[in-house]
């Protein structure tokens, strides 16, 4: 059985609308078994960046410690499907799955490549520097312990150039967008890095704006659900998903948490 952990954290975005992640974790969780989620408690204040160059550090990671401790109370033989909230609460999540699988590789899909240094950042937000921080190149506290050459990233089409060219110097895997709708693209560049065990992150930006509204930072020329789902089914076809998280849903109103909540729920089949 998949479990869900419920992190409703906002502060690793760098959107002026970022406290609508709140809502959208909660109403995602509300379509979720309740008996099968826990719920991580986000601090109110947005937290201080304390010379490490990331806004809102220090709650940031008072968040990742609770991630932390919640994860080690589960089951350890079920997987864990992380909701955000901001796809920062992705990298404690990974981290869990890397310990109990060195093997791991991950699959990320995202409208923004996510590789950013807290030096070379525009915003200083997490989010946008959450797939280095997987690899342990932003801070300790915030480590997602695996190596950038087990990272693919897919369905990317907002990045800066030297945040692109960096993830391809340390080793990442970049898939377009339009090979996402060829599956089997996808899949062989995540078996290409070895990994025996999978772990899958969604933002859901990664779609393109026609198929999703409530998302901070719409990227146009993005996936289908049908895609996205596709991929999930064809990478979990060849390799054991251990591990997953689905962030970025900001709902402007609860009229538009209903309009998307149909695209969403398909792709939490997919990864559940």
């Amino acid at each position: 059985m998949t479990r869900f952990l419920i992190v409703p954290q906002w502060q690793g975005s760098p959107s002026s609308r970022s406290m609508r992640l709140i809502d959208g974790a909660q109403a995602i969780a509300g379509d979720l078994p309740r008996a099968a989620c826990t719920v991580v408690d986000v601090p109110v204040e947005a937290g201080e960046a304390q010379d490490t160059g990331i806004r809102r550090f220090t709650t940031l990671a008072r968040v990742r410690e609770s991630i932390d401790a919640a994860l080690a109370t589960l089951p350890a033989d079920e997987p864990v499907l992380t909701v955000g909230g901001d796809c920062g609460v992705a990298i404690g999540a990974i981290s869990h799955a890397a310990t109990r699988h060195p093997d791991l590789a991950v699959l990320w899909l995202d409208a923004h490549g996510d590789f950013h240094a807290p030096s070379t950042s525009p915003s200083g937000a997490f989010a946008g520097m959450a797939t280095r921080a997987a690899t342990g190149q932003v801070d300790k506290a915030l480590n997602g312990g695996i190596t950038a050459s087990r990272i693919v990233i897919a369905g990317a089409r907002a990045w800066d150039d030297d945040e692109r060219e960096s993830a391809a110097r340390a080793g990442v895997s970049i898939v377009g967008v339009e090979e996402i709708s060829r599956a089997e693209a996808v899949v062989d560049a995540v078996v290409a890095t070895g990994a025996r065990h999978v772990y899958i992150h969604v933002d859901l930006d990664v779609l393109d704006p026609s198929a999703i509204t409530g998302v901070t930072a719409p990227v146009p020329f993005g996936c289908s659900v049908a895609s996205v789902v596709g991929v999930i089914a064809a990478v979990r076809a060849r390799l054991p998903l251990v591990g997953s998280s689905l962030c970025g849903f900001a709902p402007a109103s609860p009229a538009e948490a209903v309009e998307d909540q149909g695209s969403i729920l398909r792709i939490i089949g997919a990864l559940a």
